[in-house]
């Protein structure tokens, strides 16, 4: 199963970037589904269901570069 959770702005000021999260079988990377989730063995590989996430942060904004020139 893989989620996309889209930048926002917080009221802080603080940006909370673009990431993607991503669940799938952590013995064979069978993507799941959310239904998939609940069960007790991957619907792909029949093993017991372990569960790996992986998280992809993107960039949103470059902050503005500083300092002198050398």
């Amino acid at each position: 199963m893989k989620q996309t959770i889209e930048a926002i702005l917080l009221p802080s000021g603080t940006i909370q970037p673009r990431h993607e999260v991503e669940v799938v079988c952590k013995a064979c990377g069978y993507d799941l589904t959310p239904e998939e989730l609940e069960a007790d063995t991957c619907a792909d590989c029949g093993a017991d269901l372990e569960l790996q996430q992986n998280t992809a942060i993107h960039a949103t904004s470059v902050p503005a570069a500083g300092g002198g020139v050398m």
